[in-house]
């Protein structure tokens, strides 16, 4: 009966978790379940969910990609300098970004695949050198539009409509990031479910040596997992310059936290036990409610960060149980 009702609870826990959060916030604010709100709750998860594919990927294959946020820092500033310093086309704008994240998911590999540094290690050494980078490249200083150089000079290009539409616009009354969020979860489950290659990276994380053994090439999947990741940080960066209207530094490190949390609260959505994009797409909306709830109810900002973290937990604690409890 109690093994029953802990695999009930891990099952259905996140979702019920989710449902009760909406009652509630639905009784104490009438304007939380309207359209506006809950187009602005996905809206504001979008660039989240970016990163959090990206942690997810390098989950399916036994990893742990720490540099994620850091890339969503560098891909911003490295976008809105493209447009303000430089005055570049936008499919510039759009390509560049996501080679340096690819860059980045590659020297990640590099370090992990073939040097074989621990996971955590590498990319949290990989996140301290883009987070110098990006803060080294602009001085410090933000980049938007008739920004001011320090001899002077008006930097002469701007954020363009097209650039801004991406993060900004509507597309038949939808906001476009919501759009492309859920473009994006949609091909990344099909892909992780129904093709040889998402199957692979479940095989290679879940038992390298019989993966290896099976004729997987092991180490080519670990490395595209972690470029893809890379990638889609990278998109995540791009979607937040779009969305603000300036390349903010250090934009991508409250990303990290909130990307983990939803990766972990994924791996009891519907007792999947592991990560998979579905999940983490709630763990996200899990998430993107909390935070929203309590800007309604007016808690200070800087009290969102224990919200985060008591997810956080919450979700690794149910996780191990279960784990704990399955290798018993």
């Amino acid at each position: 009966m109690k093994e029953k009702s802990l695999d009930f609870s891990f099952k259905y826990g996140a979702l019920f978790i989710i449902a009760l959060v909406i009652v509630v916030f639905s009784i104490i604010n009438e304007n939380f379940m309207t359209y506006d709100n809950i187009a602005d709750i996905l809206r504001s998860i979008s660039i989240v969910m970016f990163v959090a594919i990206g942690v997810t990927l390098s989950q399916i294959v036994d990893g742990f990609d720490l540099s994620v946020g850091s890339t969503v820092s560098l891909s911003t500033v490295g976008a809105a300098a493209l447009m303000v310093w430089y005055q570049q086309p936008l499919i510039i704008v759009i390509i560049v970004p996501l080679i340096i994240g690819a860059v980045i998911g590659l020297l990640n590999a590099l370090l992990i695949v073939k040097i074989r540094i621990p996971d955590l290690l590498a990319t949290l050494a990989v996140m301290y050198i883009i987070g110098g980078v990006q803060k080294t490249y602009t001085k410090g200083f933000s980049i938007y539009n008739n920004m001011r150089f320090q001899d002077g000079t008006v930097a002469k290009g701007k954020f363009t409509p097209e650039f801004l539409w991406i993060g900004q616009g509507k597309f038949l009354g939808v906001p476009v990031p919501v759009l492309l969020m859920l473009v994006a979860v949609i091909a990344v489950h099909i892909f992780l479910t129904y093709t040889r290659w998402g199957r692979q990276l479940y095989m290679t994380g879940g038992n390298r040596e019989a993966a290896r053994l099976s004729g997987i090439s092991v180490n080519k999947i670990r490395l595209a997992a972690y470029v893809l990741s890379g990638i889609f940080a990278a998109f995540g960066g791009i979607l937040y310059a779009s969305r603000v209207g300036s390349g903010q530094i250090d934009a991508g490190a409250p990303l990290l936290m909130e990307a983990v949390a939803s990766v972990f609260v994924g791996y009891s959505v519907l007792g999947a036990g592991k990560p998979n994009v579905i999940g983490t797409f709630f763990g996200a909306v899990l998430i993107g409610i909390l935070l929203n709830g309590l800007t309604m109810l007016n808690v200070p900002y800087f009290g969102f960060d224990i919200v985060k973290g008591g997810v956080l937990v919450l979700a690794l604690a149910i996780t191990f149980v279960h784990l704990n409890r399955k290798k018993a």
